[in-house]
């Protein structure tokens, strides 16, 4: 395509406006799949605009999957406007119906989930139930939950779940463009989430204790308008921030105005304290905890809760939609979390998960293969060679997590994520599981199954 001829049909020559133009001519099939758009700098010229002008309409197109740039045959277009799919959370490999050992979803054991009966029975008198007031969240679940809180919240809101929680927080305090600052690796949800809303990612390197002081100060030089991490049961890595890091890090992001966003994915659940920076920054910190893998996926909820701005701006962005979670669901978890037997089940499936993460992490480390961290359902094993590794397991019938899903870009080491909530208690089985594991880590690739 000709920089002039595209140039005639914009009328408008701002980065929206070309956006909008060039949008129109795909739509229309004016301009086909696989026609190669002019460079930045020639259209910018024809223009008469700055070349990050037209780098930011480019950006646009190439977010809703309109457009392609790789370096062999520069920027093509790939067809109309899609809605943005969440490509590493979806980047589980197809291997078939062989599959019969699943390590690749992180999911909870049913067998150690609460009942919900009782509770949905209790819940279904919820007081103003049916009626249209919004609700942040009803007076049972506060007061169910703000006990345990780790700091005193200036502001609550009940979501539906521990991602939509963390996405409306980065979507309400970030325009395109801003920067947020995040633990690499990370939950490959995470990434998709930044990446969708059009956001420069800033990594921050961890470690056994969490995120790296000193990757945390370089990522801070970028001016990023949140910090978003995982205090404990970190995944993929397993890692729990002690209160030592967490000082560390408190004082690097004091002199900012930077958005604290905690992520307590696993919740009660985890085996490691929480330690919280909303108790030196209640005024920009905003813990989201989830309770889906402990007391139920389907009752969809987790809790937003911390510095009053931050949780009003979600509040009123859901109320273009949703508006607020259903009182029912809101006050089955209340109930829940307030009976004894309900709490002592929850405190058995905690022992079971960490026991089962424990016995492969030992088993794994018998046979030279570390895994790291001590918290969280997962285990993240390195490996020789990624794909080698899920094609040696996928052979024996057992499905992984790739590791490059969980980082920014390309990584310098490879590694698998595998999730040990559902693992075999059967020490037989689980040893010849590790056997296969450190096959695969260590790149050998044999016939059979």
């Amino acid at each position: 395509m000709e920089s002039a001829w595209l140039a005639q049909r914009i009328g408008e020559p701002t980065a929206r406006g070309i956006a909008a133009a060039l949008t129109d001519l795909i739509r229309q099939g004016t301009v086909t799949a696989q026609t190669r758009l002019p460079t930045v700098r020639s259209l910018a010229r024809e223009l008469g605009v700055s070349s990050g002008t037209v780098a930011e309409a480019w950006s646009e197109l190439r977010r809703h999957g309109m457009i392609h740039t790789d370096r062999r045959r520069g920027t093509v277009v790939l067809g109309p406007p899609d809605v943005p799919r969440p490509i590493r959370y979806e980047r589980i490999g197809h291997w078939g119906d062989r599959l019969a050992i699943d390590l690749a979803i992180a999911s909870p054991d049913p067998a150690l989930l609460p009942p919900l009966e009782a509770a949905l029975i209790a819940a279904a008198g919820a007081e103003g139930l049916n009626d249209y007031a919004r609700e942040t969240i009803t007076p049972r679940l506060r007061a169910a939950v703000e006990p345990d809180w780790p700091f005193p919240a200036q502001g609550w809101l009940a979501v539906g779940g521990g991602y939509e929680g963390v996405q409306l927080l980065c979507q309400t305090t970030a325009l395109p463009g801003d920067r947020i600052a995040i633990e690499e690796p990370t939950a490959a949800r995470l990434l998709d989430i930044l990446e969708t809303i059009g956001v420069q990612i800033v990594p921050v390197a961890c470690d056994e204790q969490g995120p790296v002081p000193e990757s945390l100060a370089k990522a801070l030089r970028a001016r990023p308008v949140a910090f978003v991490y995982q205090p404990r049961g970190q995944s993929p890595c397993g890692h729990a921030v002690t209160a030592e890091r967490s000082a560390e890090l408190a004082a690097l992001l004091e002199p900012t105005s930077t958005l604290i966003v905690e992520d307590d994915g696993i919740g009660e659940l985890s085996v490691s304290p929480m330690v919280s920076m909303g108790t030196r920054f209640p005024d920009r910190t905003v813990l989201v905890r989830s309770y889906s893998k402990s007391h139920g996926p389907d009752l969809r909820i987790a809790i937003i809760g911390g510095a009053a701005d931050a949780v009003e701006r979600v509040r009123v962005l859901r109320s273009f939609g949703i508006g607020w979670t259903s009182r029912i669901l809101q006050d089955t978890l209340a109930h829940l979390l307030g009976d004894g037997e309900v709490r002592e089940r929850v405190a058995h499936a905690r022992t079971v998960y960490a026991g089962r993460r424990a016995r492969l992490k030992a088993e794994l480390a018998q046979r030279g293969v570390p895994t790291g961290g001590g918290d969280g359902l997962v285990l993240w094993v390195p490996v020789r060679e990624e794909s080698a590794a899920l094609v040696t397991l996928a052979a024996r019938g057992i499905s992984v997590a790739a590791g490059s899903r969980y980082v920014i870009g390309p990584a310098a080491t490879h590694h698998l994520r595998l999730a040990t909530a559902r693992l075999t208690d059967d020490p037989g089985e689980l040893a010849a599981l590790a056997d296969v594991i450190t096959l695969a880590a260590r790149g050998g690739l044999s016939g059979g199954s």
